[in-house]
């Protein structure tokens, strides 16, 4: 009996525990209302001068695509491609694109609109929008490597190793996540890859059936939600980690990171603390540390691998209402945050050398400059993408022929 009510006490305390929370949060915001306030300012100005204009086009033309059918066709053209190498379809690719330039959750928006629709499994979403939430190529290069470490070169090393990373566990871990997947190509003759591309772009064209101002709206419409969703998102975890700072909670994680970490001195403890919360926020406090320069890039790198859990929350909001799991994004993000930190290491002398004085072609500001470097990576990616996937799919064929 006493190890029966134990468990129901456990079982209660777990249940209740986000009930203490809220009262918890709810009476220091009474106790430190200038602090909240200003907490929430900051969380506000980010959100509005950083990350809405960053994202609001991409998350309204991503829209778009997939109402055009863009991405039903160029799924077709890219599953030689994406198949063998994720175990994914290949419309997965214009969410690798996205991911890639445009920065996190915007993977996990457009994986929750496949599934929605149909064109991924639970298992290949799963797979997919785990290693396509990256943290921006612009915020990389521009905001932390020349805006808070002052040394373009770093911004190499930090973009590196971030993308080596996540791409190495999407290759070698992700692919056998799950259940095996049937490509799409097995519903398609391979025979005849344009014109099952072009079909399926008219199929899908043809479904929405809806007039261009119509598709429009919604996308702005739609758009401009998510964006607000991630505003509060932001604005409630900048509030969060004030409190936890004024009550020393993370003076508490501090000491168990450079406890478990001898060689981290407590002040980058510290910053990697607040990071494992916000990454732009604890990535700022790392580089206003005393510490040599290699080890701040290797905690930057970790920081954004881990992505802080900020980032967690968003993509939760964003699967809620799929059947997508959460846990494959979890594992992914515990084991990405240390494999970047561990090739930044490897990788800082030799790139630093190579690129001491190289400077930043993307802006650092949000700014036309900004969209169209953006828009430019992206189509390149889809172009390269493109063009290794139909060289594949001749080359099999060629192949077949001869044998």
């Amino acid at each position: 009996m006493p190890i029966k009510e134990n468990k129901n006490l456990l079982s209660n305390f777990i249940s209740f525990s986000p009930i203490f929370f809220v009262l918890i949060c709810f009476i220091s915001m009474i106790i430190f209302p200038q602090q909240v306030f200003k907490a929430s300012l900051r969380g506000l100005q980010a959100w509005w001068n950083v990350v809405f204009p960053a994202l609001f086009p991409f998350f309204v033309i991503s829209e778009l695509l997939m109402s055009f059918g863009i991405v039903h066709s160029l799924g077709i053209l890219l599953e030689p491609l994406m198949r063998p190498l994720f175990n994914v379809p290949g419309s997965g690719a214009i969410v690798m694109a996205f991911g890639y330039t445009s920065g996190a959750p915007i993977g996990s928006i457009i994986t929750a609109r496949l599934r929605k629709e149909g064109i991924l499994s639970r298992e290949e979403a799963e797979r997919l929008f785990s290693f396509t939430n990256n943290a921006s190529p612009l915020f990389m290069l521009g905001a932390i490597a020349v805006g808070m470490l002052n040394n373009p070169a770093l911004g190499i090393t930090i973009a590196g190793s971030h993308y080596l990373a996540n791409l190495s566990l999407g290759i070698i871990l992700l692919r056998h996540w799950g259940r095996k997947s049937q490509g799409t190509l097995s519903v398609f003759s391979q025979k005849h890859i344009f014109k099952n591309a072009y079909a399926e772009l008219i199929k899908a064209h043809n479904k929405q059936n809806k007039p261009l101002g119509k598709l429009l709206s919604d996308a702005i419409k739609n758009s401009i939600n998510t964006l607000l969703l991630i505003g509060g998102f932001i604005i409630l975890f900048s509030t969060i980690i004030e409190l936890l700072q004024l009550y020393g909670f993370l003076d508490y994680i501090a000491y168990l990171i450079s406890f478990i970490l001898s060689f981290l001195d407590l002040e980058l403890s510290r910053a990697i603390a607040s990071g494992i919360i916000e990454m732009t926020i604890g990535s700022k406090i790392v580089s206003e540390t005393a510490a040599n320069l290699n080890l701040k890039v290797a905690a930057i790198s970790f920081i954004l691998g881990w992505a802080g859990v900020s980032i967690h929350a968003q993509v939760l909001a964003m699967i809620n209402d799929t059947d997508i799991r959460f846990l494959p994004f979890l594992v992914t993000r515990i084991l990405h945050g240390p494999l970047a930190a561990l090739i930044s290491l490897t990788i800082f002398n030799p790139v630093s050398n190579v690129f001491k004085n190289w400077h930043p072609l993307p802006p650092a500001e949000i700014s036309m400059g900004f969209y169209l470097y953006t828009f430019l990576i992206f189509s390149i990616i889809i172009l390269i993408l493109t063009i290794i996937s139909l060289a594949i799919h001749y080359l099999k064929k060629i192949c077949n022929y001869l044998l």
